[in-house]
Formats: C-alpha cells, structure tokens, sequence
C-alpha cells in the first residue's frame, strides 16, 4: 500500500508556483475523465506514490490491470532527440517509453533497480526500446533539487549514472539526503567531471526551466502520481511487476509497423 506522503512546502519564491501547478492539475483531471481520446492513467493502475491525492484502500492497490488494446491511447509525446541526454535507446526506436518520476518516490526506484534492469536488456540494448525521462518532482523542494541535478548531470553526459546512484537504495523523503552537499558527492561519485559547473548547472535558469517543461507535460496529461509511464501513447501507472511492462513493449511492438515480438 502506497504511503502518504507528508506534506512539504517549497521556497517562498516558488510557493505560487507550485499552488498554480496544483489547480492546474485538478483542472487537467477533469479535462482526462471527459475526454476518451487522451491518457486516462488511472485505468491501468498499480503501486504508485502520490502527493496530491490519498493512498488508497489495499485491494485497490492490489488491482493491476494489464494494459491491452481496450486503453485508450494518449498523445505521442516522444521527443526522439538523439542529443537528449535524458534518454536511453535509440531515436528512431518503434517503441518510446515516457517515465514520469520523482527521486524521492520509493516505488520510482524500485522501477529504476528492478524493472528497468530487465528493459534495457530485453528490449533497449535490442534496439526495439528507447526510454525517454521526465523529471516530476511532486514531493517538495529535495526533490526539486534532484531533479535539477540529476538534468545538470546529464549537461555531461552522464544523467543515467546520477540517476543510478540516487535511485540505488531507499531514502527517507525530505531528510537532508538530497541537499546541495549531498547532490555534489553523488555527482562525483558518478563521475561528473566538472563540479563547479554541474553546481553552476544545477541553480540555472536552464534547469528550472528544463524540469518545469517536464512537470507541465505531465500535469497537462493528469499525471497526479510517480511512477508514471507512456508506452506509445498507452497509459501505465506504478511500479508494476516487471513482465507486466515487458508486455506492454511486445504489445506496442506488435501493433507499430514492422514491430516483432
């Protein structure tokens, strides 16, 4: 059962910010229960951690569907820029997997340890998979932090490595572990080779304005909790168990043009 998460104020500066990204959220809610056509995440939903919403009741959490062709498909989102950093596969990949994730969120780096693993093997060193990430920090102003960092380590070229190591044991939310002292030793530890420009990097315009694109895309989607998923374009929700988002590859295989299973 996914835990509630406490709640956490962002800087004074970025306060209204944040009010206005949450009613625009409840906004884009609505806008997805009315329209068929879009991604509506809830239909395929699983282990999830959430800021805006309590954690539901265990035979809720429980239910896992498997997405299949009954989804409703949402928009094509993939950027397929083959520069961009923050993104594993290639370009031209049949099938792109848009991941909506926080740093701090548990079921987020139970994805990255496990499931993810098994993708870039099974599908991504293939050929078949690219995975394209969205930084959503949903949980206050460390996860901001990370986020940010984590898109300063990718300035050079190695978001992927940065990513592992934050994601590479539990941690307990909004508890110092993701300080600025803290986000340097892990980019050193990931061997980012400039610190003083990864911390330039890291408090730029550049970065806010890289994670607040992300964070409009998903809200604009509905997107309410981490982890969340495209799959050209079909919506998943939550850290499921690894062979229901191997399925989900094969199937968006099988239906793009000249996709194998």
């Amino acid at each position: 059962m996914p835990e509630k998460s406490p709640s956490s104020s962002p800087s004074a500066s970025r306060t209204p910010r944040a009010r206005a990204r949450r009613r625009r959220t409840v906004g884009a809610v609505g806008v997805l229960v009315a329209a068929t056509a879009t991604a509506v995440f809830v239909v395929t939903s699983g282990s999830g951690d959430s800021a805006s919403r309590p954690a539901p009741a265990p035979s809720e959490a429980a239910a896992e569907q498997t997405p299949g062709d009954s989804v409703p498909a949402g928009p094509d989102l993939a950027r397929r820029d083959a520069d961009d950093a923050l993104a594993v596969g290639p370009a031209d990949a049949p099938v792109v997997m848009i991941e909506y994730s926080d740093f701090q969120c548990p079921f987020c780096g139970r994805f990255a340890r496990d499931t993810k693993q098994e993708l870039l093997r099974t599908h991504v060193e293939k050929g078949s998979l690219r995975i394209e990430w969205r930084n959503f920090p949903i949980f206050g102003e460390e996860s901001e932090a990370a986020a940010r960092a984590a898109w300063a380590a990718g300035r050079q070229g190695v978001f992927w490595e940065f990513h592992d190591r934050l994601y590479a044991e539990p941690r307990e939310r909004n508890s110092g572990e993701f300080t600025t002292t803290k986000l340097v030793a892990h980019a050193k530890a990931a061997k980012v080779a400039d610190l003083d420009r990864f911390r330039e990097d890291m408090e730029s315009d550049q970065a806010h304005q890289a994670v607040e694109r992300d964070l409009e895309e998903g809200y604009a989607l509905g997107v309410t909790s981490t982890p969340a998923f495209l799959v050209n374009g079909t919506p998943l929700l939550g850290a499921q168990p690894t062979e229901t988002f191997d399925q989900a590859v094969r199937d968006a295989l099988t239906r793009s043009e000249g996709g194998t299973k």
